[in-house]
C-alpha cells in the first residue's frame, strides 16, 4: 500500500511546491491537491459533509488551480507522484485540459495520476454550463477525447459534449496510460463508469463500509472484463494504527491519503514528518 498526502492548497499557508519536497523527503510517494474554480455565494447543492449550504473550510474559496500548484511542485521535486483529490474536469475545456495534464505529464518526467470527480457542487458545475444531470456522461466524453488527443498521432473525437476533426497535439504524456481514479460516493452506478472508463476509485471523506464496497466494484470491474484489480485510494480521517492499516490492506486498498493541517508551513512540515514516522516510511536523502 502507498502512501501519500494531500494539501488543500490555497492562497494562504504552505506553497504547494514546499509542501511536495517535504513529503517527498519524508517518504511519501504521492502528493495531492484539490480543485474548485469557485464557490457560488447562493447554492441549492448541498456540501456531502455537513448536509447544506455552510462549507466545513474557507479554502473552498481560496483554493489554488490544481494543474499550476503541481507544476510548481513538479519544480521542486524528481519522485513523488503528483495528483488531483479531485479534479473537475468538465469545468474546463478538454482540448485545453488535455494540454497542460500532458505537459506536466512530460516535464515532471511522467509522474501525473488525474484523481477526477463527476463534481458535488452542482450550482458550480451551472456557471460552467454543465448540466447536473449529464455530468456523468459529459465526463466520460472529456476522458475519451483527451485520450484520443494524448496518444494519437492525429487525433479526432465525435461526441454529443466533444467534438473536434483531425489534429495535432503535442507533448504527449510521458506515461504510456495517464492514471485516471474517480472520487465519487461507491455504488453500483459509480462502480459500473469506474469499471468502464477509469482505472480506480477515491473513496470521500464520509464513506463507510469499505470492504463491502471494495467488493462491489472489483465485482463490477470483472463483469465489465477487466483484468488485473482497481486501485483503491482511501482518504484517511483518523490518525493510522496497524488495525486500521492491516484493514485497509485486507480490503485490497492501493493508496491511502493523509491529510495535511491547516497550519504555518513549519507546522505543517513537522506533522507531515510525523506522521511518516507513524507511518514507517523511509526519509529519501
Amino acid at each position: 500500500m502507498r502512501h501519500g498526502v494531500v494539501l488543500f492548497a490555497s492562497d494562504r499557508g504552505i506553497r504547494p511546491a514546499d509542501a511536495a519536497r517535504a513529503a517527498e523527503d519524508a517518504g511519501f510517494e504521492t502528493f495531492y491537491v484539490p480543485e474548485h474554480t469557485h464557490i457560488p455565494v447562493r447554492r441549492e447543492a448541498p456540501h456531502p459533509g455537513t448536509g447544506g449550504a455552510a462549507l466545513p473550510d474557507d479554502r473552498y474559496s481560496r483554493t489554488l488551480d490544481p494543474w499550476v500548484a503541481l507544476a510548481t511542485a513538479a519544480q521542486a521535486t524528481s519522485r513523488i507522484r503528483l495528483a488531483t483529490a479531485v479534479a473537475l474536469p468538465v469545468e474546463s475545456d478538454p482540448i485545453t485540459l488535455a494540454k497542460t495534464i500532458a505537459t506536466l505529464d512530460h516535464l515532471s518526467g511522467g509522474r501525473v495520476t488525474l484523481g477526477a470527480g463527476f463534481g458535488w457542487n452542482t450550482d458550480e458545475l451551472a456557471d460552467h454550463r454543465v448540466d447536473a444531470k449529464r455530468r456523468r456522461g459529459v465526463l466520460r466524453e472529456y476522458v475519451e477525447a483527451m485520450r484520443a488527443l494524448w496518444t494519437q498521432e492525429v487525433a479526432e473525437y465525435q461526441g454529443d459534449h466533444v467534438s473536434f476533426g483531425p489534429s495535432w497535439a503535442y507533448p504527449k504524456p510521458v506515461q504510456p496510460h495517464v492514471p485516471l481514479i474517480i472520487g465519487a460516493g461507491g455504488g453500483p452506478k459509480t462502480f459500473a463508469w469506474i469499471a468502464r472508463t477509469a482505472d480506480g476509485w477515491m473513496t470521500t471523506p464520509t464513506e463507510t463500509g469499505l470492504h463491502a464496497r471494495a467488493d462491489e466494484l472489483r465485482e463490477a470491474w470483472a463483469a465489465a472484463g477487466r483484468g488485473g484489480r482497481p486501485q483503491i485510494h482511501v482518504l484517511a480521517t483518523t490518525k493510522p494504527s496497524p488495525e486500521l492499516l492491516e484493514s485497509w490492506e485486507s480490503a485490497g486498498v492501493t493508496d491511502a491519503i493523509w491529510g495535511l493541517p491547516d497550519r504555518t508551513p513549519d507546522e505543517v512540515v513537522a506533522s507531515l514528518h510525523r506522521q511518516a514516522a507513524r507511518l514507517g516510511l523511509t526519509p529519501v536523502g
